[in-house]
């Protein structure tokens, strides 16, 4: 399996930024989400969706991000009124067989 991640960028306090993410080498449905990581701190959960499109949103996620998913294995990360605490590097993570996948990270910056 294979993760491409798109988006992210920088946007200004109260703004919005997508990001997505296919997974190729697949073709059942996986179990995929997106993780961040802020210098110094460790990689959370933002979001994720399991191969029945169940969600589950991390703890720092107040409600103004929203995780979608297009097709079989590409998802994507809706935020919304994006805080300066929300700047970290976004992850794309799946998981195939109990084996977890990375894409290799997007950076994400909200200033204030």
């Amino acid at each position: 399996v294979q993760l491409q991640a798109s988006g992210g960028g920088l946007v200004q306090a109260g703004g919005s930024l997508r990001v997505s993410c296919v997974a190729s080498g697949a073709v059942i449905k996986l179990e995929m989400g997106w993780y961040r990581q802020a210098p110094g701190n460790q990689r959370d959960l933002v979001a994720s969706m399991d191969e029945s499109d169940l969600i589950e949103y991390g703890s720092s996620v107040k409600g103004q991000f929203a995780i979608s998913r297009d097709g079989t294995n590409t998802v994507t990360l809706q935020m919304n009124s994006l805080e300066p605490e929300d700047t970290a590097v976004y992850y794309c993570r799946a998981l195939r067989s109990g084996k977890t996948y990375w894409g290799q990270g997007t950076q994400v910056t909200v200033s204030s």
